[in-house]
């Protein structure tokens, strides 16, 4: 038998299948804007525009802008969302290939959305699939399914309802304590964009109640509200009183069709993927108006006039960890100026942003900042909630004439602390765990910093000049500008023992450690009595109890207050204010007896800004500094880095070095507008190609003046975008308005 002859052997009803060749489905394009432009979930900045497939006519009705879309791309599949329909597309007919699959019926991305993160990617430099990737949470076809079934319920007139309900007292002790207050209610009942900047009141809970005010005016206004806060901690806080005031959260009904109402829904990047993806559409679906949560909320899909409120707007936090590096604070003001809202940065310590915001002589429009309104509360009323604050450095301490001068925890304090024992817990805040060197004065102990730039400075090693950690220049020939020293020494910060220590000085009474890095982790609440609670800053347990004299400490002890000083960051001095007030906010009125301590030499305007309860004090000391030395937000500033010969050819192409970008007016003359760039330490690891890959690696600080903000942005977008399509070899990157500039 010849070869061609020959057949395979198989048994009886095991014989190979024939297949036969399906000829391609006809496809017909739709009769009407038959082309839909797709945004794809490609990351690569060189294909950061709409791409323009054919619509089948069997699938016109279905395509929607705002649909998410699965089609072929380079070879592969990818999914994508329909940015819109149009009549015809630039790209030849021949090159044109119909959408593979729709998934899904959702809008899961309305109009006003499209429009808010195409400005968004515009004014932080990346594409439209970065803000998506961030922005949409990945589907869930169940849940999908689940809300085709089950026809959504909406109690509408909730938030009216829920305001006529609330105590007239509650709106007469707001409106009483707030110089301005009236302003944010007429601009939420308004049409227009408004911004503000607020200040709550010291005490337990005083931002939460004055935020929940703020979301019910604004919801029985009609308008959409979204608030974004730092942790679930204050997403919990803000969930009771919301829940107390009469909303509801969206969840469960548990009626036997499985349906899920409420007008609150809570968004954050933790939540499982079905639980995340069900409040997503049920905002995008307009089924629920009030969003909460952490960074996530921030691309909350509501649509119409809105309320975008950001807490603690300087809070390290807010700062998105992929490309391109969006700021909360940023992308809620712009999407309140797309949206004609309301925006709102509430803090206990101002911001510099917000500081420089609140002057209307000098306040520059650009994308993600400008002018803000500012409400503060009446004095009369900081003096009546705050405790008594006292500063007990070496010279109240020798005034005082106290013995234990230099102790850690002087004997005045012991005194006082033993004293509010008697009536309840006492809370003693410690910096956080760890170890960390900084370069300081020998003579005067002062923080070193460069004369230069004002950056701090730091050592690479034994016998080595130290370096400034902001423009990389060495410190030849330092001189403290405090006391003329000429010697610097390193200072090793650390707060390990505190607990042991104090055993020592508190006997018999119970003593509980909250700390990310003990044993029992971050202690949530502790009971109403006697006790001494140890806790690192932002991991202090709240005061659980039924009354307002029963959820406060009777006293409230800040140790290691020198550890202030040797902040490394360009707001260090406002995040050390900012946890100190919320911590001093922990504690009771005066009225009370309440007592804060700060143990510790410190800068004294943080002192002054705290016994005072103005976080404008130490804000509009930064901003005349900042204005000296051209440093953010009094000019626009963009973090560049990567491989050193890459870094160096990217800012020469943006015109950094000798171009119309190169120099900058810092009201002193004219100075370079670049800072760096200064090497980049390589990251822990065993893998020798990792290490190949990140040698020499560098980071720049490029600074321009505001009203360049978005050029800036458009050149570094630009850049990277050519850098990648060519396949140059090399780490490329860049983050506009950096929370760190080191």
């Amino acid at each position: 038998m010849s070869t061609p002859d020959a057949e395979q052997l198989a048994l009886d009803g095991l014989a190979p299948r024939k297949r036969r060749k399906r000829a391609p489905a006809e496809r017909t394009a739709a009769s009407e804007r038959p082309i839909a432009r797709v945004v794809l979930d490609v990351q690569a900045t060189h294909l950061g525009q709409t791409f323009d497939y054919l619509i089948d006519e069997r699938q016109s009705e279905s395509v929607r802008p705002g649909v998410l879309v699965r089609v072929r791309f380079g070879g592969r599949r990818v999914n994508g969302v329909v940015w819109e329909r149009a009549d015809r597309s630039d790209t030849p007919s021949s090159s044109l290939r119909y959408l593979e699959r729709v998934l899904g019926p959702q809008v899961v991305v309305p109009a006003s959305m499209r429009e808010d993160i195409t400005r968004i990617a515009d004014a932080y430099g990346g594409t439209r699939a970065n803000i998506l990737r961030l922005a949409v949470p990945p589907r869930v076809a169940r849940v999908e399914q689940e809300q085709q079934m089950v026809a959504p319920f909406t109690r509408r007139g909730a938030a009216a309802e829920a305001l006529r309900r609330m105590p007239d007292d509650y709106r007469r002790v707001l409106a009483s304590s707030y110089d301005g207050l009236q302003g944010l209610d007429d601009a939420l009942h308004g049409g227009r964009f408004r911004a503000f900047a607020v200040d709550p009141l010291p005490g337990v809970g005083e931002w939460c109640r004055l935020a929940g005010w703020m979301a019910l005016t604004a919801m029985s206004a009609g308008k959409a509200v979204v608030i974004v806060l730092p942790t679930m901690r204050e997403v919990n806080d803000l969930s009771r009183e919301l829940t107390g005031l009469g909303l509801r959260m969206f969840e469960r009904t548990g009626a036997a069709n499985g349906g899920y109402d409420g007008d609150v829904a809570v968004l954050n990047a933790s939540l499982a993927p079905a639980e995340r993806y069900r409040a997503y559409l049920a905002v995008a679906s307009g089924t629920v108006r009030c969003v909460i949560g952490t960074r996530a909320a921030m691309y909350a899909p509501v649509e119409g006039p809105a309320l975008f409120m950001i807490l603690e707007d300087i809070d390290y936090q807010y700062a998105d960890g992929m490309m391109p590096y969006a700021h909360a604070r940023g992308v809620l003001r712009l999407r309140a100026r797309s949206h004609d809202g309301v925006f709102v940065a509430m803090a206990q310590a101002r911001s510099p942003i917000s500081q420089w915001e609140c002057g209307a002589n000098h306040v520059a429009q650009t994308p993600v900042s400008g002018f803000s309104t500012s409400i503060r509360p009446l004095p009369s009323v900081i003096k009546e909630r705050l405790p008594w604050v006292r500063w007990l450095n070496r010279e109240e301490l020798g005034r005082l004439g106290d013995t234990t001068l230099g102790a850690r925890v002087p004997h005045t304090a012991v005194t006082i602390l033993s004293k509010a024992l008697e009536s309840g817990p006492v809370l003693l805040s410690v910096p956080h765990d760890g170890i960390d060197e900084t370069l300081s004065c020998a003579a005067c102990h002062r923080r070193a910093r460069c004369p230069r730039c004002t950056g701090p400075l730091a050592g690479s090693g034994q016998g080595t000049t130290p370096r400034c950690l902001w423009c990389g220049a060495a410190a030849v020939r330092w001189r403290c500008p405090g006391c003329g020293g000429e010697r610097m020494r390193v200072v090793r910060v650390g707060a390990a023992g505190t607990a042991q220590e104090l055993r020592g000085l508190f006997r018999h009474v119970p003593i509980v450690v909250s700390s990310p890095s003990q044993p029992r982790g971050i202690v949530e609440d502790v009971a109403c009595a006697p006790m001494i609670v140890i806790a690192s800053l932002g991991a202090e347990p709240r005061v659980r109890g039924d009354g307002t004299g029963n959820t406060e400490y009777r006293a409230v002890a800040i140790l290691d207050a020198w550890t202030s000083l040797y902040g490394t960051g360009v707001d260090a001095r406002e995040d050390t204010l900012t946890a100190w007030m919320r911590v001093v906010s922990m504690c009771a009125p005066r009225s009370r007896g309440g007592q804060a301590l700060l143990l510790g030499e410190t800068d004294p305007v943080i002192a002054r800004s705290l016994a005072l309860w103005d976080g404008r004090v130490l804000a509009a000391q930064e901003l005349a500094e900042r204005a000296e030395t051209g440093l953010p937000p009094v000019v626009g500033a963009a973090c560049v880095w990567g491989r050193r010969d890459v870094v160096r050819a990217a800012l020469e192409h943006i015109d950094a070095f000798t171009g119309d970008l190169a120099v900058i007016d810092t009201g002193q003359g004219g100075v370079p507008a670049v800072w760096g760039p200064v090497p980049i330490a390589q990251p822990r690891t065993i893998d020798a190609r990792e290490l190949e890959a990140t040698q020499d690696r560098v980071k720049a600080v490029v600074r321009v003046p505001l009203s360049e903000r978005a050029e800036l942005a458009r050149r570094l977008r630009a850049e990277v975008a050519r850098h990648v399509a060519a396949r140059e070899p090399g780490e490329l990157r860049f983050q506009l308005d950096p929370k760190d500039l080191i």
